[in-house]
């Protein structure tokens, strides 16, 4: 699997292009910038078979639709952000305005969602806390994990806005950490990490292990 990373927009976020073999692509987080994105697939004999979205805040998903008005493709995302992902309540001019929803299929991920798309197998989990619908995207084959604004290196996605959740995120991350050690780990901003390396050094997976000595079953 190929994966090309496009930091894009106000907040840095990296967009993520990947594929099997060409045509047929996956564009993970088209937050902004969409000519870079757009460049990156002419460059490589590219077309979009899906925008594939981690979670539903603007600085992920504003460039969905001028994206999909040049190159359409099928939409994915969980069905509780797409409530609010592509509405007027979502943006923050000047830097993220909404152009509102493309005008194509919009497929609803749910958790445990195996799928298929640009000839590369993937699977939706879960992960609320920073928005109720977040998820993390699994490709099994290639032991590679997109977490969005979930699990960043040495860090995890704020719960203090809209719809986050500090105990949904407390179980969210329980569920990333039973992943093998050695997946690759790819989030909506900042460096590439592994589960290993998360579980050893980014405090919030430390803490996990923390409250079950502490308090057996108890979720904080």
């Amino acid at each position: 699997m190929h994966i090309e990373t496009i930091v894009v927009g106000e907040f840095q976020v990296n967009s993520f292009v990947i594929w099997a073999r060409p045509p047929g692509a996956i564009v993970i987080d088209p937050g902004a910038d969409e000519c870079e994105i757009l460049e990156v697939l002419k460059d490589n004999k590219l077309t979009v078979s899906l925008y594939l979205l981690t979670h539903g805040h603007y600085d992920h998903v504003s460039a969905v639709k001028s994206m999909f008005d040049k190159m359409p493709a099928p939409v994915a995302i969980h069905g509780e952000d797409l409530k609010w992902a592509f509405t007027a309540v979502n943006q923050m001019p000047p830097f993220y305005v909404s152009q509102g929803k493309p005008e194509g299929p919009i497929l609803q991920l749910a958790d445990g969602n195996t799928l298929t798309a640009a000839g590369l197998e993937y699977r939706i989990v879960h992960t609320p806390g920073h928005t109720p619908g977040s998820v993390c995207i699994y490709f099994p084959d290639q032991k590679t994990l997109f977490t969005g604004d979930t699990l960043f290196a040495g860090s995890v996605g704020r719960t203090d806005l809209p719809g986050g959740n500090p105990r949904q995120m407390q179980a969210s991350l329980k569920v990333l950490a039973e992943f093998p050690g050695g997946t690759t780990v790819y989030p909506g901003h900042g460096p590439a990490s592994s589960i290993e390396n998360e579980k050893r050094t980014n405090y919030f997976m430390q803490r996990l292990e923390i409250i079950d000595e502490l308090s057996g079953t108890e979720r904080i």
